[in-house]
């Protein structure tokens, strides 16, 4: 992080006193400071000096703030400018930050607001540097944040997010289970100005009914039965963050009105509240299902929708971008071997060839946890074989692990939609060894979903979970 005392704040201001008391001002809160007299004096010094921020008066002879601007706007550099206006300005502060100005601020100077539009100016300059690193390791190996890539379609993702992840506008982010929509929405925030702020992500499908309201909005003590304390919501712990809003068609059609309000009105009332509390939030949804479908099932209001998918990013499944896989896989085998402390070295070449053969229903988590898996097993200063990896993904079960068949689910012409959806739902549990929250990550939907699936069937063998 920068400190005050490396950067660099030019003060170009052709009143001498005025000129004098701001720099001693701004030295005396740690900021390295020279002084101009005009415009062309100031102009001189930030290419002999480079400071990050230039402080300018407007009226000034010789060269005036608006032409001062206009030129370092020429010569590319990446400065803040702060422009002094006297009264009676407004209009040509108005014109400065149309040329660029970072801000301004009226004569007499107020200390406070100046201080604080400083300490502003010095975050937004890392953000921006921090940015143009990450641009440059995106570039370099396909890496962008937490998501790795270096398929068209994941570097048509990772140019989006550059493009949106400054803006407070919302996404919506759609993406079979396990592709990786919450990173995604990390790497949003971590490349927004609201990085230092918390990121508060939340899965609807996860949440009960009865307490979707309270863990979003909050509750005030005695709201009801159980309720014994104030409880802040979602909204109010990711204060000036970001909101995950997870599997957004889970939430009640009820609860999804007032969370249509909050986005429009960003206010919001505590459940068994009166007042209303002001929130500073930007809010992400992300979703495996196909939003339109939701939304014609009356799953999903048509509404909320249109305000959530102001930018849609859709992640493709693993399957359809393998060239993905091996540098996935040396990320991750990195982030495990400092995990478990391990020394794994590589992958074999046949785990590699299987690895991108494979066609990971469950995506990038599935690949995560068999990687994972296989570097507790394999040696140290060794390499990942085959025997390090899950039952499933061996050569032999690559073919019956593959559902989409009409042999795997025993299909047959002129059977009903239902009962082809029964009998895939049902191969698949089989297929997982009963395990119904892979069987529900293999088939792209919920938990819950699956739960009244296999209820509808009469299947509710506890045992299978």
């Amino acid at each position: 992080m920068t400190t005050q005392g490396s950067v660099k704040v030019l003060i170009v201001e052709d009143e001498v006193h005025a000129r004098q008391g701001l720099a001693e001002l701004v030295s005396d809160w740690g900021y390295r400071t020279e002084t101009a007299q005009d415009g062309l004096e100031g102009f001189e010094k930030v290419i002999a000096w480079s400071p990050q921020i230039v402080i300018t008066d407007l009226k000034m002879p010789r060269m005036d703030g608006i032409e001062l601007l206009m030129k370092l706007a020429d010569m590319g550099e990446s400065l803040a400018v702060i422009v002094l206006t006297a009264q009676g300005s407004v209009e040509l502060a108005v014109d400065a930050m149309k040329l660029g100005a970072y801000d301004f601020l009226p004569k007499p100077v107020d200390a406070t607001r100046l201080k604080t539009i400083l300490t502003n100016a010095v975050r937004q300059r890392e953000t921006e540097v921090e940015l143009e690193v990450t641009r440059r390791q995106l570039r370099q190996t396909g890496v962008l944040g937490s998501l790795v890539g270096q398929s068209k379609r994941m570097r048509e993702i990772f140019g989006l997010i550059e493009r949106i992840a400054g803006s407070n506008v919302s996404v919506l982010i759609t993406g079979e289970s396990g592709t990786g929509k919450e990173l995604v929405a990390r790497t949003l925030h971590e490349m927004s100005d609201r990085k230092r702020r918390p990121f508060v992500a939340i899965n609807c499908a996860a949440i009960p009914e009865t307490l979707m309201e309270s863990e979003i909005f909050g509750h005030e003590k005695g709201a009801f039965t159980g309720a014994m304390e104030r409880r802040a919501g979602c909204f109010e712990l990711a204060e000036g963050g970001t909101l995950l809003l997870d599997e957004l068609g889970e939430m009640p059609i009820g609860t999804q009105a007032k969370l249509l309000r909050v986005l429009e009105e960003r206010k919001l009332r505590r459940l068994g509240g009166t007042a209303e509390i002001t929130v500073d939030v930007r809010v992400l949804a992300a979703t495996n299902r196909n939003p339109e479908e939701a939304v014609a099932a009356g799953q999903l209001r048509a509404d909320l929708l249109y305000r959530l998918n102001v930018f849609h990013i859709q992640i493709p499944p693993l399957r359809e971008r393998p060239e993905d896989i091996p540098l996935m896989v040396a990320a991750m085998l990195e982030e495990m071997n400092a995990k478990h402390g391990r020394r794994v070295a590589g992958v074999a070449t046949s785990v590699q060839k299987l690895l991108t053969a494979y066609e990971w229903p469950g995506n990038a988590r599935e690949l995560r946890n068999a990687m994972e898996r296989a570097v507790i097993l394999a040696p140290d200063g060794g390499v990942i074989e085959e025997a390090h990896l899950p039952h499933e993904l061996t050569r032999a079960d690559v073919a019956a692990a593959s559902l989409p068949t009409c042999d795997g689910v025993q299909l047959s012409v002129g059977m009903t939609v239902a009962e082809a959806e029964r009998r895939l739902i049902l191969k698949t549990l089989e297929s997982a060894g009963g395990n119904k929250t892979r069987a529900a990550q293999m088939l792209a939907v919920s938990l819950k979903t699956l739960h009244n699936k296999l209820k509808e069937y009469g299947q509710t063998d506890r045992r299978m979970e």
